[in-house]
């Protein structure tokens, strides 16, 4: 079976080939802003970088809120271009018709959580904070999701974690988000259009990072995880300060907190478009199961 996953992100589409049990390739776009509908197909006909025969599923990642009746996203600040369009033909269009399945759509941070719950092998309790143009984040028990709202684990990313000093108002408009300390537009505000470089440049005491360590001392109370993987453009560039975030999480925490518990960074960009393809598959075989039943 040939499996492409696709994670439509605020910034660039991301890309994955799955054939059989082995990862073919990866493929991203150009960066854009805000684009139109075009523009956002030629996006994701741009990632779809490596040969196929054939696709047999096909798993994508959509950014905003979405319809999940119509199978159509109503509101994406970030990316207009894909609002009211029908989900199912993007997905067709963007692959030329050579889709033998219908697609299903993913949340992107929970799409994340199934690659590294399946990659890394883990069990218990696994959060993750995918912190990128936006901030979500995903639960898995044992690899099933814990559903709050929608298909999310609840708002992680815009709970209050004011700084000292440093007052911010989210995106949704809420004072001291996290968003609006750490997201992708955020960071810029205060760093630059060079994300990246300013990250590497992090020593822990920034105060996107206390707020950060905020929001996991308090998920530690809310959801208790044994795994938490910090995800996404901006997760897996904070690898280097992952022993002092820890240190700072670890100070006087809860005793809700679980013994034992770890925390790491993604492995590169492109978890959600993995993870899309995975579930694609499963999707795939239940399907071909039932009707062969």
């Amino acid at each position: 079976m040939i499996c492409l996953g696709i994670d439509i992100g605020g910034r660039s589409v991301k890309v994955a080939a799955r054939k059989s049990t082995r990862w073919l390739w990866t493929g991203q776009s150009a960066a854009y802003k805000r684009p139109d509908a075009d523009a956002l197909l030629a996006a994701v006909r741009s990632a779809i970088s490596g040969p196929l025969e054939r696709i047999d599923a096909l798993g994508m990642c959509v950014p905003g809120l979405m319809d999940a009746q119509r199978r159509v996203v109503v509101d994406a600040i970030n990316v207009p271009g894909i609002q009211g369009i029908p989900l199912e033909q993007l997905a067709r269009d963007a692959v030329h018709g050579r889709l033998t399945s219908p697609p299903s759509i993913h949340n992107d941070t929970a799409a994340a959580a199934h690659d590294l719950s399946v990659s890394r092998k883990l069990t218990g309790r696994l959060l993750v904070l995918a912190l990128g143009t936006g901030v979500g984040a995903a639960v898995l028990d044992d690899g099933v999701p814990l559903i709050v709202e929608g298909q999310t684990a609840g708002n992680l990313g815009q709970i209050d974690v004011s700084v000292p000093g440093h007052d911010v108002t989210g995106p949704d408009g809420g004072k001291g988000g996290l968003e609006g300390y750490i997201g992708a537009a955020a960071l810029a505000q205060v760093y630059g259009k060079d994300v990246s470089a300013a990250l590497a440049n992090f020593t822990g005491n920034e105060p996107a990072i206390a707020a950060l360590v905020q929001t996991i001392r308090i998920a530690h109370a809310l959801y208790r995880p044994q795994h938490t993987v910090l995800a996404g453009g901006i997760g897996v560039r904070l690898a280097h300060l992952l022993p002092l975030i820890r240190e700072h999480v670890a100070h006087r925490l809860t005793s809700a907190a679980r013994p034992g518990w770890t925390i790491t960074t993604g492995d590169d960009d492109f978890h959600a478009a993995r993870g899309c393809a995975l579930l694609a598959s499963t999707s795939a075989a239940q399907s071909t199961h039932r009707r062969s039943a």
